[in-house]
Protein backbone atom coordinates (compact mmCIF):
# COMPACT_ATOMS: atom_id res chain seq x y z
CA UNK A 1 0.00 0.00 0.00
CA UNK A 2 1.10 3.20 -0.63
CA UNK A 3 2.23 6.07 2.04
CA UNK A 4 -1.07 8.32 1.06
CA UNK A 5 -3.58 8.32 3.25
CA UNK A 6 -7.15 7.64 1.71
CA UNK A 7 -10.68 7.84 2.96
CA UNK A 8 -13.07 5.31 2.16
CA UNK A 9 -16.54 5.89 1.92
CA UNK A 10 -19.10 3.90 0.17
CA UNK A 11 -19.12 3.88 -3.63
CA UNK A 12 -22.45 3.13 -5.61
CA UNK A 13 -22.48 0.82 -7.65
CA UNK A 14 -20.88 1.03 -10.45
CA UNK A 15 -17.83 3.09 -11.50
CA UNK A 16 -16.28 4.70 -8.60
CA UNK A 17 -16.84 8.24 -8.14
CA UNK A 18 -20.08 8.11 -10.31
CA UNK A 19 -23.32 8.44 -9.33
CA UNK A 20 -26.06 6.13 -10.47
CA UNK A 21 -29.05 7.40 -12.73
CA UNK A 22 -31.45 7.57 -9.42
CA UNK A 23 -28.76 9.38 -7.66
CA UNK A 24 -28.07 11.83 -10.60
CA UNK A 25 -32.28 11.95 -10.93
CA UNK A 26 -32.47 13.06 -7.41
CA UNK A 27 -29.78 15.15 -7.10
CA UNK A 28 -30.89 16.68 -10.60
CA UNK A 29 -34.48 17.56 -8.79
CA UNK A 30 -33.00 18.72 -5.87
CA UNK A 31 -31.26 21.46 -7.53
CA UNK A 32 -34.12 22.80 -9.75
CA UNK A 33 -36.08 22.97 -7.18
CA UNK A 34 -33.70 25.16 -5.42
CA UNK A 35 -32.99 27.04 -8.60
CA UNK A 36 -36.96 27.85 -9.90
CA UNK A 37 -38.80 27.47 -6.62
CA UNK A 38 -41.14 24.63 -8.88
CA UNK A 39 -42.13 21.11 -7.80
CA UNK A 40 -41.15 18.79 -10.72
CA UNK A 41 -43.87 17.26 -12.11
CA UNK A 42 -42.24 14.52 -13.24
CA UNK A 43 -38.91 13.25 -15.18
CA UNK A 44 -38.85 12.51 -18.69
CA UNK A 45 -35.22 11.41 -19.48
CA UNK A 46 -31.98 10.61 -18.33
CA UNK A 47 -28.98 10.43 -19.87
CA UNK A 48 -25.34 9.97 -19.49
CA UNK A 49 -22.56 12.45 -20.41
CA UNK A 50 -19.41 11.75 -21.63
CA UNK A 51 -17.92 13.88 -18.64
CA UNK A 52 -19.15 11.11 -16.67
CA UNK A 53 -22.01 13.71 -15.70
CA UNK A 54 -25.95 13.22 -16.45
CA UNK A 55 -28.58 15.06 -18.37
CA UNK A 56 -32.04 14.85 -16.68
CA UNK A 57 -34.89 16.01 -18.32
CA UNK A 58 -37.30 17.27 -15.96
CA UNK A 59 -41.07 18.50 -16.23
CA UNK A 60 -42.73 21.07 -14.53
CA UNK A 61 -46.18 23.46 -14.68
CA UNK A 62 -45.37 26.72 -15.71
CA UNK A 63 -48.84 27.93 -15.54
CA UNK A 64 -51.67 25.96 -13.72
CA UNK A 65 -54.75 26.77 -16.07
CA UNK A 66 -58.68 25.52 -16.14
CA UNK A 67 -59.16 22.91 -17.51
CA UNK A 68 -56.07 21.22 -17.31
CA UNK A 69 -55.70 19.94 -20.22
CA UNK A 70 -54.35 23.88 -21.08
CA UNK A 71 -51.98 24.43 -17.98
CA UNK A 72 -48.78 25.67 -19.44
CA UNK A 73 -45.61 22.98 -18.96
CA UNK A 74 -42.14 23.42 -19.76
CA UNK A 75 -39.41 20.79 -20.16
CA UNK A 76 -36.21 22.01 -18.73
CA UNK A 77 -32.89 19.93 -18.96
CA UNK A 78 -30.79 19.41 -15.79
CA UNK A 79 -27.18 18.54 -15.93
CA UNK A 80 -24.97 17.41 -12.99
CA UNK A 81 -21.65 16.35 -13.12
CA UNK A 82 -20.24 12.55 -11.78
CA UNK A 83 -20.37 14.51 -7.93
CA UNK A 84 -23.69 15.69 -8.50
CA UNK A 85 -23.39 19.56 -8.91
CA UNK A 86 -25.17 21.17 -10.63
CA UNK A 87 -23.58 22.08 -14.24
CA UNK A 88 -26.24 23.65 -16.23
CA UNK A 89 -30.13 23.93 -16.40
CA UNK A 90 -31.96 25.38 -19.20
CA UNK A 91 -35.62 25.32 -20.41
CA UNK A 92 -36.03 23.22 -23.54
CA UNK A 93 -39.60 23.76 -24.16
CA UNK A 94 -43.02 24.84 -23.33
CA UNK A 95 -46.07 23.37 -24.21
CA UNK A 96 -49.75 22.68 -22.83
CA UNK A 97 -50.83 19.40 -20.95
CA UNK A 98 -52.58 18.39 -23.89
CA UNK A 99 -50.81 18.42 -26.70
CA UNK A 100 -48.43 15.49 -27.49
CA UNK A 101 -45.60 15.45 -29.60
CA UNK A 102 -45.84 13.74 -33.52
Amino acid sequence: MSGQSQEHQPQPAGEPGKLTPAQAIRKAVEHFGLLSGRQPDGVTGIRAMAEGGWSVLIDVVELERIPATTTVMATYRVDVDRAGELVACERLRRYTRGTTDV
